[in-house]
């Protein structure tokens, strides 16, 4: 053992040697980073979708609606709300949406008391609503300005409503609307900023003011805002729609409400990175009592090597790599568990893979500490025992 590379080779074959107490001692290692790991990539994964779904949709749209001094029982905006709210310079687009009240939508007429008792929402909708909400239609169309300008008798369904139904795409079904049969012509794809209008069922203005007789005013909008221009542009909407008057508008930003949900939960990762500190230490416990036992077993090797003049540095050294050892694969075959857990988990789950792996030097440097300190003390005991003692003790 003249050398650093001699001294690495013998650290290495006391622990192969001795397999099943290697693996013993890497238990702490192993336990403490796969459960960092894990505690981490679960809680971010299980917001993962979320946070795909805010990259995806914006968090610059903003949903008005009419506030009670607009109207009575069913407050409405004026009809040029629409050219109001775009007059202001950082509003990107806007779409209506009228809700209406007393209609009673109906997939089957047998289902008639269901449906009275758990009514489906029926609203009108401009034809630039998908364009607003970025949100595609997943099956057939949706509605058009040829539906305004023919008349037509048509509707599409929200994706929930789409499933409770039984719609299959590109199925030729109607639903009745107050009794009035009206062909499903699309299936709306999901709403994740207004999950309202996943259980919706979406007709043209004309049919809304003409076949349900509702006065063709809107109650509700969609607004983009410009990129970066979400918080002036929902400031300004309410003197924009009252014009300075004292009509009451309610706004929301919807994203603002994912973006919260979307954050990983901070307590939950504490208590698990804590929990995996505390198997760090206790595996260091665990190295120091393994370790030392091992001194004693090994007590004849030390005594030898002191014999032929190897000195207290070198037995210390020794004891010391294989310290540094059992720290670093242990860290690694946690840190591979780890990752196993949170792609098993979010495979069952269906969630987006979300993985810290910028975190991973932190966790392998804490482990390989942790042993490292672990390690002095059966290391200072080695490097301590004199030939004759070892005798006495092997």
């Amino acid at each position: 053992m003249s050398n650093f590379r001699d001294l690495l080779t013998v650290a290495w074959t006391g622990l192969t040697a001795r397999k099943v107490r290697t693996m013993l001692i890497m238990l702490g290692p192993i336990v403490g980073v796969a459960a960092m790991v894990g505690a981490v990539g679960l809680t971010e994964s299980a917001k993962g979708g979320l946070q795909q779904q805010v990259a995806e949709l914006g968090t610059n749209l903003i949903i008005a609606q009419a506030g009670g001094t607009f109207g009575s029982q069913n407050p409405t905006f004026p009809s040029d709300v629409d050219h109001r709210v775009e007059s202001i310079s950082t509003v990107q687009s806007v779409s209506a949406v009228t809700n209406l009240s007393g209609v009673l939508a109906l997939p089957i007429t047998a289902g008639n008391s269901y449906y009275q008792a758990f009514p489906v929402p029926v609203r009108a909708a401009a034809t630039n609503l998908t364009k607003v909400l970025h949100v595609p239609v997943i099956s057939g169309r949706w509605l058009d300005t040829a539906d305004e300008r023919l008349h037509s008798y048509s509707a599409v369904i929200g994706e929930d409503i789409a499933q409770h139904y039984g719609y299959l795409p590109g199925e030729m079904r109607t639903i009745q609307l107050n009794g009035i049969d009206f062909g499903i012509v699309g299936e709306l794809g999901n709403v994740a900023l207004d999950p309202t209008l996943n259980n919706a069922v979406f007709v043209t203005q004309w049919a809304s003011q003409y076949i349900f007789g509702n006065n063709g005013l809107p109650n509700q909008l969609y607004i983009r805002a410009k990129p970066g221009t979400t918080s002036a542009t929902n400031a300004a909407i309410p003197s924009a729609v009252s014009l300075g008057g004292p009509d009451q508008v309610s706004t929301q930003v919807p994203s603002n409400a994912l973006q919260v949900e979307a954050e990983a939960n901070k307590s939950l990762q504490q208590v698990a990175l804590f929990a995996g500190l505390l198997a760090l230490a206790v595996g260091g416990l665990g190295i120091v009592n393994v370790m030392s036992i091992s001194v004693v077993q090994r007590s004849s090797e030390i005594g030898i090597r002191r014999a032929v003049g190897h000195g207290r540095s070198k037995i210390a050294a020794q004891f010391m790599l294989e310290s540094l050892f059992v720290g670093l694969f242990g860290a690694m075959i946690g840190a591979l568990l780890g990752i196993l857990v949170v792609y098993g988990a979010s495979a069952l789950e269906h969630w987006v893979v979300v993985i810290a792996y910028s975190r991973f030097p932190i966790w392998i440097g804490l482990a390989i500490l942790v042993a490292v300190i672990a390690g002095l003390y059966p290391s200072i005991k080695a490097a301590r025992l004199e030939p004759l003692e070892t005798l006495r003790l092997g």
